[in-house]
């Protein structure tokens, strides 16, 4: 069950269509460049669009044109693989031009089939081999502090990462110094590469073990923009610890026939495939114009 209990002055309507529009357009970039390319993970780049969406169109603190600006905030997407639906944020954000997205995992292309810190601006750190992320928002939150910096630190991971010993290692570290300039969120479509979630290695009771490991946790319905900005916002007023934002989603959300199929993880449209797929999807827009 999701719960939020954090009431706040509700959003504006406005911002509210603009960023729920965005993760619309964020899920047609993903699908064309993964069927481009041929190949790719468009499962679970749609099922976080709505979180990035608010992040990078609302929340984080960034200068495209100075991607290394000191007091930036910090994204680090541990999930390196869902990279389709960043580089999409990216563009839009005005890291690099929009022609690039059509290059993605092209030979010689700065969009790689996992994140590049070294070819990609805005990119903060390579991720792809699952586990890491944490421990490396971690260190850039404990730098943040060292270096009497006002930035936050982000880190998205997915829910069958959590197989991963070194999340456990870096949660314990990041209450142990009191981290409540790090915010970890938690794609949890239940669905990893070789199936369920909770048949391969069940997460639950998933809430009580963040708490148990000395985080403060939200739960929300990942694709609720009024839910993830209260949870955004909620996040940066808890002090002494860091916070876990669990958000509840739907492996390849906004197109029916990819909803809550895990074969869709790691595997691209066909152009045949994407022709309705992108017309459920400016169907969703034109709703949206109408409400």
């Amino acid at each position: 069950m999701v719960v939020f209990d954090h009431k706040y002055e509700p959003h504006d309507e406005k911002l509210v269509r603009r960023l729920r529009k965005i993760a619309l357009e964020i899920r047609k970039d993903v699908l064309l460049m993964t069927t481009k390319a041929g190949s790719g993970h468009p499962g679970g780049s749609l099922s976080a669009a709505e979180i990035i969406a608010c992040l990078y169109f609302h929340h984080l603190r960034y200068d495209p044109e100075n991607p290394q600006w000191e007091d930036r905030d910090r994204f680090v997407l541990s999930k390196g693989h869902i990279c389709p639906a960043l580089y999409s944020a990216l563009s839009r954000a005005g890291f690099f031009p929009r022609e690039a997205l059509w290059t993605l995992r092209k030979i010689g292309s700065i969009l790689q089939g996992h994140p590049d810190m070294r070819k990609t601006p805005g990119v903060e750190a390579s991720t792809g081999s699952l586990g890491q992320g944490l421990s490396i928002g971690v260190g850039m939150a404990l730098a943040g502090r060292i270096d009497k910096k006002p930035y936050r630190v982000y880190v998205l991971l997915g829910d069958g990462e959590l197989d991963e010993g070194q999340v456990w290692e870096a949660a314990m570290s990041a209450a142990h110094y009191s981290l409540d300039n790090l915010l970890a969120i938690v794609d949890y479509n239940g669905l990893q590469l070789d199936g369920p979630v909770n048949e391969i290695m069940s997460l639950e009771p998933l809430a009580e073990k963040w708490k148990a490991f000395g985080w403060h946790v939200i739960e929300i319905d990942g694709h609720n923009v009024r839910q993830i900005l209260d949870a955004l916002d909620f996040a940066e007023r808890i002090k002494g610890k860091p916070t876990v934002i669990i958000a509840h989603t739907i492996k390849g959300k906004g197109v029916s026939f990819m909803e809550g199929k895990v074969k869709f993880h790691g595997k691209p449209l066909t152009e045949e495939q994407l022709e309705p797929a992108l017309k459920e999807l400016e169907l969703q827009e034109k709703l949206l114009s109408m409400e």
